[in-house]
């Protein structure tokens, strides 16, 4: 791949989506507290791993004089939505939210690293810097979902398509 352009545009796309997370938890720690009081803590774990991973990003972004990118509010408002809703259904809906856009995020970490990796050694630092928590976050709610029933069926592939689709148009933006 020979894109100048593409490691600028990994950052910002990480950037919101990082974003996107740190809402996702607020939304779901807003309503988990009645639905789901045992995940609280562990969410606001995560919630506090993505905003160092936000910080990361943006502070990569501001070293090279980049934006953000145009997604971030999609990922913000999108973000809240989603965990809020999620956070209504309770604790397999919520682990499974997360599996699968850990899922995601992480094949999608894989691909950029193998991009970067010998091109740009600020951008994979950055991105290598949060593989680990973003794989821990995957681990732990798989297994709070690993019972199974209806949500994590249904919302798997939502929230998988989801995630692809709003990475996909980053990109693009």
């Amino acid at each position: 791949m020979n894109d100048p352009g593409f490691a600028e545009r990994v950052l910002k796309v990480n950037h919101a989506g990082e974003h996107g997370a740190v809402n996702i938890y607020a939304g779901q720690i807003f309503v988990a507290r009645l639905t789901a009081p045992s995940l609280v803590g562990e969410l606001r774990e995560f919630k506090s791993h993505e905003e160092r991973h936000r910080a990361t990003f943006w502070a990569e972004l501001v070293r090279r004089g980049q934006r953000r990118c145009r997604s971030y509010l999609v990922c913000d408002l999108g973000g809240f939505l989603l965990g809020f809703i999620t956070g209504i259904l309770a604790r397999r809906a919520i682990a499974a939210t997360t599996v699968a856009v850990e899922r995601v995020v992480l094949r999608h970490l894989a691909h950029q690293l193998s991009v970067l990796r010998g091109r740009d050694a600020a951008a994979t630092a950055a991105i290598a810097s949060i593989v680990e928590e973003e794989q821990q976050h995957h681990d732990r709610s798989a297994f709070h979902a690993s019972a199974g029933g209806f949500w994590p069926a249904v919302l798997t592939p939502v929230v998988a398509v989801s995630t692809e689709l709003v990475i996909w148009s980053g990109m693009r933006l």
